[in-house]
């Protein structure tokens, strides 16, 4: 009917994108198509999406034939082809020959000249080992996933010492190949490996979210990483997402639904120590926003009591990086917490502990991110008690942060002292008025401001 062939070939000058691309990957035929159209809608839908079932052979046939539908498949159709071809659904329409044409066709411009170094190597060595994976129809290398194993965790490693945008490039480049993965295995045990690096990657995004001050996003990636783990039923990663929507949530003003979260990742099997000190240690900052000391001092002390030692679990405690939670960090945040309940003694006693301890590591080992905020809550507990000189030399390191790392911990923390500064005994004096001028132009160079994050929920005591 309408001049549509239901198998076989067809006339080259009449086939479309779409044709060429499920030849080319071994589903031409509508059963083998609509397998993976349904293993792609299911990864959208994961993710929020909405999707549409496949469509039916006689559709199926006219997409594959140039003009054959007059209009482009609606939303949740074309939104999981998108997703299973990698190109816009008007492109997957166009005739296959034109493509052709554009894959051969040479280029009149000639490339500038280039100096290579180590980082071009490394791309070129990582868009191979990709390439490589490719060829597999139903399993993939397993060198292919020990190397996005690797490059997941030397991210995670390194993401204390690399700028906030990096980070995110890195890390949504691994999600991609994650997702790539996904769709071209058929291995179970493959794709427990691509569900845990898609879980990791998007925990990466996630952090690094927060720490650009991007809300929406930091909520999103959290909760993809918290699904990708649930289907293959890892407890550590589902729990590091959870604590990240936790602090999205204390952040933007629900402290009480960051309490629920820890305390539903704190419930997730498989934790070590390491993962639940964290979670102690977000629910304790929780409390201090509901100005709840009692709870906010029990769970300082589950922070102590849960110090690594016995239990580990692979996510916190092998790869680490990114995702430890080790001695200095907890300090950290106990002294912001402590900041909270409005005890500056308790704070300052904390907040020095976390800097003896990084003073000890190598300049290059000491994450910005929680040397920064320690000095700002050393220099905040000093205000607290009147003192602007010992404020102003605590903050002396995070003025020299290059504006890259000023993250939304660090420029949250400063608007908190930025508001000490307001008090009385303040007013006029000309150091304090120099120290909240010194914070604001600090303040105004940050990636978080120029995003135009804000936090209704400052650290304001």
């Amino acid at each position: 009917m309408g001049g549509i062939e239901s198998g076989g070939d067809m006339d080259e000058a009449r086939r479309t994108v779409l044709y060429l691309l499920a030849t080319r990957r071994s589903i031409r035929s509508h059963r083998a198509f609509s397998e993976e159209y349904h293993r792609a809608a299911r990864q959208l839908s994961s993710e929020g999406y909405d999707v549409a079932p496949p469509p039916g052979a006689r559709h199926y046939e006219r997409l594959l034939t140039v003009g054959g539908v007059k209009t482009a498949p609606h939303g949740p159709t074309a939104r999981v082809l998108e997703r299973l071809f990698q190109r816009p659904v008007g492109d997957l329409l166009r005739p296959a020959a034109e493509v052709a044409a554009d894959e051969h066709g040479d280029s009149a411009e000639l490339p500038s000249p280039h100096v290579l170094n180590e980082s071009d190597l490394l791309m070129t060595a990582r868009d191979a080992a990709s390439h490589s994976g490719e060829a597999a129809a139903l399993r993939l290398d397993d060198l292919t996933l020990d190397q996005l194993t690797d490059d997941l965790v030397a991210l995670s490693r390194a993401y204390a010492r690399t700028a906030p945008a990096d980070v995110f490039h890195e890390a949504r480049g691994l999600l991609q190949r994650a997702q790539v993965g996904l769709e071209r295995t058929r291995s179970p045990e493959q794709h427990t490996r691509l569900y845990y690096a898609a879980a990791q990657a998007s925990a990466l995004l996630a952090a690094v979210s927060f720490d650009l001050g991007a809300m929406a996003p930091t909520v999103s990636f959290a909760r993809s990483a918290a699904q990708y783990g649930r289907t293959i039923d890892n407890g550590p990663v589902q729990a590091y997402a959870y604590g990240v929507l936790a602090f999205a949530a204390f952040w933007s003003g629900r402290p009480a639904e960051a309490v629920r979260l820890t305390r539903t990742a704190q419930q997730m099997g498989g934790l070590g120590d390491t993962a639940r000190r964290r979670l102690y240690a977000i629910e304790a900052r929780a409390h201090g926003h509901l100005r709840a000391e009692e709870q906010a001092q029990r769970a300082i002390r589950g922070t102590d009591e849960s110090a690594p030692g016995g239990l580990r679990d692979e996510l916190h405690d092998d790869i680490g990086g990114e995702f430890a939670f080790d001695d200095a960090r907890t300090a950290m945040s106990n002294a912001t917490t402590a900041l909270l309940l409005r005890d500056p003694a308790t704070a300052e006693a904390y907040a020095s502990y976390a800097l003896a301890l990084l003073a000890d590591r190598r300049e290059t080992d000491v994450p910005l991110a929680v040397s920064g905020p320690a000095a700002i809550d050393l220099a905040r507990a000093r205000l607290m008690r009147g003192e602007v000189e010992g404020a102003e030399e605590a903050l002396a390191p995070v003025f020299r942060v290059a504006p890259m790392w000023r993250g939304s911990g660090m420029l949250e923390r400063l608007t908190a002292a930025r508001l000490e500064l307001t008090r009385p005994q303040f007013r006029g004096a000309p150091t304090a008025l120099a120290l909240a001028d010194r914070i604001e132009e600090f303040s105004a160079l940050s990636p978080v401001r120029r995003l135009g994050a804000q936090s209704p929920l400052a650290l304001d005591g």
